[in-house]
């Protein structure tokens, strides 16, 4: 042992060798290796091991990450090497002697975060190993002594976590050490959960950046666009809405250079290294495996929280499920409660972690108001009811019903309380904001967005402010310049569109409407023009507060209820935070004003608490089948349909714990072949049917038992003084009386006298008796009541339905609450030793004379002759229980000596075998939810042909996988050669009514062949709606024809023959808007027909396709977004 204090100089004179090479010796060598090849010479442990004929191997030794002097490496702690057999560790050996006087520079930094991940150093495995000992002798000795061990035990697989909450509100205080050179820089200070976000992008983390609106998410996707272009590969942002992608692809155009923008009728620089596109379009890519995934890094979903759209949610899980696993993923989205469960979703969906960043900071914090009206006394009076601290002040409640209370007449007052509806018209909604906006004027607290919930009205409010005038004159005249650059690409007659004058003329002061009826140029101009602070007042509807980020100092809510398409309803907590998040401009407002008009009475409030301070709606599953993810599905064996049901949000509830039940079933099976199996010979021979004819009564009982109690005439019988056999987990067949039935009607409660033991020790479990271990016929048939062993006791307890096993015919003259009032007395210790009342022990004496008559259960109620059930599944149970009831009492097995024993081991085995098969069927497809959709969906592609027998996709499948939308409907239009007859312009018209979202009538200007053609579809949607209804789908005929909107076929019509837009609007009531948004999916609708018009050969069809998507795309319609250009 004395040369290892002898250092040795290896011949190749790099290495500093501790002692002589020996044969099965283990040498310390201290070496300066090239690191990586790059030529610089770092030190390093090696153990050096001399074997018999063979040349020395070397070995790293791991090595602590605190050395900080070493730099550009990854010091992340490896797993500890392990010497092999027969070699000793010496850093294992070394580390328990007691040699003091470390270096305390290390001793500090154990412990300490290493690395930008800040992963705690582990302790060496060695000191767990070893004890401390006073020489390096003894420790030899006892390491050779128990260098042959026993295996452990496998350890429980640890549970998975996949989402990863990350601290918002820690700081990063070393930030610019970690990242030394960011791929981006701001001009401005990055906040706390930007820097945490970008920290994990420069890891290669997916994240999910749950923040509210303005906070500043944006930040998150220009890095993730700045590393891509580092790495020289590729990046997708995808948003919910057209707009916005154009907002977003101007901001990063200016920022980035090398951006592309893809959308449904555009497509700038497809070759970018950044692309801008709706989900739609990303969804496409995938299911026709673009070549633009295979070099992409990041995708950039923002406004995830979009996923709860009813219609459009599903395209959100699609591209989800179906994204690579080598693509990063970013989701942006308000804040939403549920986002580690979302999170934990998409990462056991690509078996990697998503690191959850949830603020709920603001940058600009809001203070609430309520403006009770125009009166001289309230008109400059703001109440405030939400402080910036997020203070709810009750006292500014009721100072505000006070104020309105006091423009009452005295006549009003007279009725009471309650206050007036409002009555107001566009007079008084002039009033009302003519005064607020004088007031936030004087307060300098302009720009204004007004949140209004109806396209009408928006239009109305700001018509009326006709005397309003908020602009400068050197303001106007840049409004002025801004709207003749932005028009002069009109044509002469579209500049003269009563929108575009009316439009101009409120811009001119300072005011305009932005909404889906305004045509898009012109709600871009508004949008630009208010970005740059020269629109003062903005009435909008909440389409406005989706996305880009245009904050206002103020936000004024006309309304705090909107209709949701099918009924009127208060505002929901994640849409009035959406919206009241857009007041308060960073750097420039210290807070953000939001304001609540109170035009008729002012609201509840509770109704504004759970408005202004409730939860944000959860992020939801919107996960539905379409024939057209069914089809491109069914082409591909990548991903079956059933794996893509399988792997949605709304079946990640059930399917998050796959791996614990794959582990239970794999224990079970071993313990299933480990158990002995039941003798079922001689008199035994019908064992296992005595125990399948038991389990099936008790189950066929249950089922019984469950409609009684769901029933009217079961319900009623069970009033005060009806006798009821109780079982539960502490009475097994005892007899009870009803004392008295709760009133609440959704979960009734019966107030049940049970007789029991009297309780001889204080021990729980010794109350009532415990299920009978094997059951004898005597046990299943009938209801074997309990009877009292020792002295009879009474007790009284709160039943479930679900604990009355039976309602006998008997019903006793019971006072119930003398026996309740008396039982409670009684539970008081002072009075716990009295006497029972003499009507608790008559009830106590009735039972118990009832038990001792009837030991098999008194006569049962009949659920068919006494309570009138006359469901088929009551009465087939019935009979079906009777003839159990008969083949149990006839079982043979029940006279054997080893009955008892055999039956236990037959219970353990089918108990068993039955969890086995429940685990199976929740790992397996039949337990998916949209299963049989799935089945009936394919039944109906199959009767029309789209795919055979075996499930693969010929010729009208292949066309139907081109559509977007009504993929059926359009196919069928086309094999029937529906549209081959006709011309282009009525080919356009009469698809307008599957893309037309204005409910209406054609007119009857129409020409006779747009007449009949509207005929024809309408019978081929009806055929098809047939076919679904054959198949099982639940969807009716009327409600699959009524999808089909006709309103626009003649204005839609004279466009296609050349009709100026100025001439279109007196066709129609329909806003300008909604017009170009119908022709606009018109026109895409026409490009994917012409594409399946090529497909099927069909070279005419193609042709007139081609022609009606030009003679659609012109003028104001197609006018190119001013963000483009």
């Amino acid at each position: 042992m004395a040369s290892l204090l002898v250092p040795q100089i290896c011949s190749k004179k790099q290495n500093s060798c501790f002692c002589h090479p020996q044969p099965g010796c283990l040498c310390m060598v201290w070496s300066t290796q090239p690191e990586n090849g790059r030529g610089r010479q770092i030190p390093g442990l090696f153990w050096l091991s001399w074997e018999p004929q063979s040349h020395p191997t070397y070995r790293p030794k791991d090595t602590q990450p605190q050395a900080r002097y070493w730099k550009g490496v990854d010091f992340a702690p490896k797993d500890h090497l392990t010497p092999a057999p027969g070699l000793l560790s010496l850093s294992c050996l070394l580390e328990p002697l007691d040699l003091g006087g470390g270096d305390e520079d290390e001793n500090e930094a154990v412990g300490q975060p290493g690395g930008p991940r800040g992963d705690a150093v582990s302790a060496s495995p060695c000191s767990a190993l070893l004890a401390r000992a006073s020489s390096l002798e003894d420790l030899v000795l006892k390491e050779a002594s128990t260098a042959v061990s026993t295996p452990e035990a496998p350890k429980p697989l640890p549970q998975e976590q996949w989402a990863i909450p990350v601290d918002a509100t820690s700081p990063v205080g070393d930030f610019y050490r970690l990242i030394p050179q960011p791929a981006f820089q701001w001009a401005f200070e990055p906040d706390v959960f930007q820097k945490q976000a970008i920290l994990h992008l420069e890891r290669h983390d997916s994240v999910f950046v749950a923040a509210h609106t303005s906070a500043g998410k944006t930040v998150v996707a220009e890095y993730a666009i700045a590393l891509a272009q580092k790495h020289m590969t590729r990046t997708i942002y995808t948003s919910p809405i057209k707009a916005l992608s154009n907002q977003k692809f101007r901001d990063f155009r200016n920022t980035f250079g090398d951006v592309g923008l893809l959308t449904g009728d555009v497509q700038l620089h497809p070759e970018a290294s950044c692309l801008i596109m709706t989900t739609e379009i990303l969804r496409s890519m995938l299911y026709s495996g673009s070549d633009v995934i295979r070099d992409l890094e990041w995708v950039i979903f923002d406004e995830v929280h979009y996923i709860n759209d009813a219609e459009r949610g599903v395209v959100w899980e699609e591209v989800l499920i179906m994204l690579p696993d080598h693509v990063s993923i970013i989701l942006l989205s308000a804040t939403v409660p549920n986002a580690l469960e979302f999170a934990d979703w998409i990462g056991r969906l690509k078996r990697r972690q998503i690191y959850v960043i949830s603020t709920v900071t603001r940058p600009v914090p809001l203070e609430h108001y309520l403006f009770t009206g125009n009166s001289p006394k309230t008109q400059g009076e703001l109440f405030l009811l939400l402080d910036s601290r997020g203070a709810f002040h009750t006292k500014g409640y009721y100072a505000a019903v006070e104020a309105k209370k006091e423009r009452m007449s005295k006549h009003a007052q007279t009725f009471g309380a309650k206050q007036p509806t409002y009555q107001g018209g566009p007079a008084q909604d002039r009033g009302v904001y003519l005064s607020l906006l004088a007031s936030l004027r004087t307060r300098a607290q302009l720009p204004v967005v007004v949140f209004t919930f109806s396209r009408g009205r928006c239009d109305e409010q700001a018509s009326g402010l006709t005397s309003l005038d908020l602009t400068t004159s050197s303001e106007k005249s840049e409004i002025h310049l801004f709207l003749q650059r932005c028009l002069a690409r009109l044509r002469g007659s579209d500049r003269q569109l009563p929108q575009v004058l009316h439009m101009s003329e409120l811009l001119h002061r300072g005011l305009g409407v932005h909404h889906s009826g305004i045509l898009p140029i012109l709600k871009e101009i508004v949008e630009m023009l208010f970005s740059r602070g020269l629109v003062k007042v903005l009435f909008a509807t909440e389409t406005f507060a989706m996305g880009v980020n245009m904050p206002a100092r103020t936000v004024v809510f006309d309304s705090m209820r909107k209709h949701d398409g099918s009924t009127f309803r208060d505002l929901l907590p994640g849409e009035y935070v959406q919206m009241a998040g857009r007041a308060g401009r960073r750097g420039l407002d210290p807070t953000g004003t939001v304001i609540l008009l109170c035009k008729g009475r002012v609201p509840e409030m509770a109704d504004l608490h759970r408005m202004m301070m409730g939860k944000p709606s959860q992020l939801q599953s919107q996960f539905r089948l379409t024939y057209t993810m069914i089809l491109n599905l069914l082409r591909v064996d990548a991903l079956r349909v059933e794996d893509m049901m399988k792997r949605s949000f709304s079946e990640f509830p059930s399917r998050k714990d796959s791996k614990a039940h794959e582990q239970t079933l794999a224990e079970l099976t071993k313990r299933l072949g480990a158990l002995e199996e039941p003798d079922v010979t001689g008199q035994l021979v019908d064992l296992p049917e005595y125990y399948s004819w038991g389990e099936e009564l008790t189950e066929t009982q249950h089922v019984i038992q469950r409609h009684i109690m769901e029933s009217v005439n079961g319900l009623k019988s069970l009033s005060a003084g009806r006798v009821v056999v109780v079982k539960n987990q502490e009475h097994h067949n005892a007899l009870g009386v009803i004392l008295q039935v709760s009133s609440n009607s959704t979960s009734r409660v019966f107030t049940t006298l049970v007789l029991c033991d009297k309780p001889l020790s204080k021990d729980p479990q010794d109350t009532g008796l415990a299920t009978p271990e094997v059951p004898y016929p005597d046990d299943l048939v009938g209801f074997k009541l309990f009877l009292p062993e020792g002295p009879c006791d009474h007790t009284v307890i709160k039943l479930q339905p679900g604990d009355i096993a039976a309602i006998t015919t008997k019903v006793l003259r019971v006072n119930g609450e003398k026996i309740l009032e008396d039982f409670s007395k009684r539970q008081q210790p002072k009075f716990k030793k009295d006497p029972p009342l003499a009507a608790v022990t008559t009830a106590v004496q009735e039972l118990l004379r009832l038990a001792q008559a009837h030991p098999a259960g008194p006569p049962t109620l009949d659920p068919v002759n006494d309570l009138q059930l006359k469901d088929v599944s009551v009465v087939e149970g019935g009979l079906r229980a009777r003839k159990l009831e008969e083949l149990i009492r006839g079982a043979q097995c029940v006279h054997s000596p080893r009955f008892p024993a055999q039956y236990l081991k037959l219970r353990e085995r089918m108990q068993i075998q039955k969890e086995m098969e429940r685990l199976r069927f929740l790992l397996s497809d039949q337990s998916l939810l949209l299963l049989p959709e799935y089945h009936q969906r394919v039944e109906v592609l199959r009767t029309l042909g789209y795919v055979d027998e075996a499930g693969t996709v010929k010729l009208a499948g292949r066309v139907a996988c081109a559509m977007s939308s009504h993929e059926l409907l359009l196919t069928e239009l086309m094999f029937d050669n529906a549209l081959s007859t006709l011309r282009p312009e009525e080919i356009a018209a009469l698809l307008s009514g599957l893309v037309c979202q204005s409910p209406g009538d054609a007119g009857d200007q129409l020409p006779n062949t747009l007449k009949q053609g509207i005929e024809r579809v309408r019978a081929v949607a009806k055929r098809i709606g047939e076919v679904q209804v054959a198949c099982g789908l639940n969807q009716t005929v009327e409600e699959f024809v009524g999808e089909l909107n006709f309103g626009l076929v003649e204005v839609v019509y004279e466009w296609a023959r050349g009709m100026p837009f100025s001439e279109l609007a007196g066709l129609s009531g329909t806003p300008e808007g909604l017009i170009v948004r119908c022709i606009q999916r018109l026109a895409e609708m026409c490009r994917s027909l012409r594409g399946a018009a090529r497909l099927v050969g069909e070279p005419v069809l193609g042709a007139k396709m081609e022609t009606a998507a030009t003679l659609l795309r012109r003028d104001i319609v197609f006018a190119a977004s001013l963000y483009t250009q």
